[in-house]
């Protein structure tokens, strides 16, 4: 079978990487000319069931509110005048509960280790080398009170399989040695020994080569505009540079799926929420953290990639803005500075944005369209790097007609 996997991001190339093992013939279009040169660009780096809590809380909605009037939090908002982004905001106020944030967690979590297990599996298959580190991450509180609630919002986690601890400073300090000169600063850490961080980056663009190399057609630098159907199937797909005919189409373009999926008469709950990352380079006598983390207090994660420490932070709710300026990074690099003052070249910074395609109840948007040939692999927010091999590998088994491993009921797109 030929399908057209509509977007190069981490979750475009994966879907295509599996759906090339299956024996399909497979065709990658995106507008960039090289892949991962958006959200999975430069994006935080952690592969962390540790972590994998619902953004859409009680506590979420209260920042959101005080957001309203303050510029200085971690979750920020930009007021828009489009009625989608209202909509959407409704919906994400609608998961706001306990017992929503509760079970939405649990579905991440699942979902995640999953999906661990899965790039585990395409790394030890394609020998690719993308800066993996697997020793374990560290989320660092310096409030006692902050921590012991942390530790008690964990159980939601263990109870899921995942392993989180809770550890002295100067365990952390044994853990990773770059806190032993600021260990006083922290009450201590919880430590999820099973999370990991590696180049997304890097870890798609090998992921695409290999995929070329094994017949997929990459038309890369093509926009896609509109699709042809007739009756319950999609035909093909009109780009800036012609058509493209296939037997099955694979919607995995991020916050672009939710504009281009009206067109197929589906309603996509997809809204940008933009983040804010600095690479810098390690080199020297540079001291960098060797376990990625979060500084939970100052809300900026980090991570090593053997050349590079990633510091990102912010999730702002705006537009479709990629545009930054200096001081939008200003609370994230004094906030690292002072934790790792020798974690790289501060005189190189690389400065990026990205756009997370976040969905109201953070989970992603995975099944069949409304046309019995057109696949949705989207939404994955801020997980996308964790979750791309899992859903990619769901994907591949539901266009197959297998049962998958996780089962995906309720991520189904709905028709508009």
């Amino acid at each position: 079978m030929k399908v057209a996997v509509l977007g190069a991001g981490v979750v475009g190339v994966t879907a295509a990487w599996e759906l090339l093992r299956d024996g399909h013939e497979v065709v990658v279009v995106d507008r960039r000319p090289e892949p991962a040169s958006e959200t999975s660009y430069a994006n935080a780096g952690m592969i962390a069931p540790g972590h994998a809590y619902a953004w859409s809380s009680p506590k979420a909605l209260k920042t959101l509110l005080k957001a309203l009037t303050r510029d200085d939090l971690a979750l920020r908002f930009r007021f828009q005048t489009d009625l989608g982004f209202w909509r959407w905001a409704v919906r994400f106020a609608l998961q706001c509960t306990s017992e929503k944030a509760a079970a939405n967690t649990r579905r991440k979590v699942g979902l995640s280790l999953y999906a661990q297990e899965r790039l585990r599996g395409v790394l030890a298959e394609t020998g690719i080398r993308c800066g993996m580190r697997s020793q374990g991450a560290l989320y660092l509180y310096r409030d006692p009170a902050g921590l012991a609630a942390a530790d008690e919002k964990a159980k939601i986690l263990r109870d899921a399989g995942v392993e989180v601890r809770r550890v002295s400073p100067e365990e952390a300090a044994a853990l990773d040695p770059v806190y032993e000169g600021v260990k006083d600063r922290f009450a201590g850490a919880l430590y999820a020994p099973g999370d990991e961080s590696g180049d997304a980056r890097l870890f798609t663009r090998e992921l695409a080569r290999r995929c070329a190399e094994r017949g997929a057609q990459l038309r890369l630098g093509e926009t896609i505009l509109d699709f042809r159907t007739a009756g319950d199937r999609v035909e093909s797909v009109l780009t800036d540079k012609g058509e493209l005919a296939a037997d099955a189409f694979v919607l995995a373009l991020g916050c672009y799926s939710a504009p281009l999926g009206k067109k197929l008469g589906l309603d996509l709950p997809i809204w940008p929420v933009k983040g804010y990352s600095v690479t810098l380079p390690i080199a020297g006598s540079n001291n960098p953290p060797r376990l990625p983390g979060v500084d939970e207090d100052n809300l900026f994660a980090f991570a090593n990639y053997g050349d590079r420490v990633r510091l990102t932070a912010v999730a702002e709710l705006g537009g479709w803005d990629w545009s930054h300026r200096p001081e939008d990074f200003a609370p994230m690099l004094k906030a690292a500075h002072e934790l790792f003052p020798q974690a790289g070249d501060w005189s190189r910074p690389e400065y990026w944005a990205g756009l997370r395609p976040m969905t109201p109840n953070n989970l992603p948007i995975l099944g069949r369209g409304r046309q019995r040939n057109l696949w949705v692999d989207t939404g994955h927010g801020h997980m996308g790097w964790t979750w791309a091999c899992g859903t990619a590998r769901i994907l591949a088994d539901l266009l197959s007609g297998r049962r998958p491993e996780w089962d995906p009921v309720g991520l189904e797109p709905k028709a508009a």
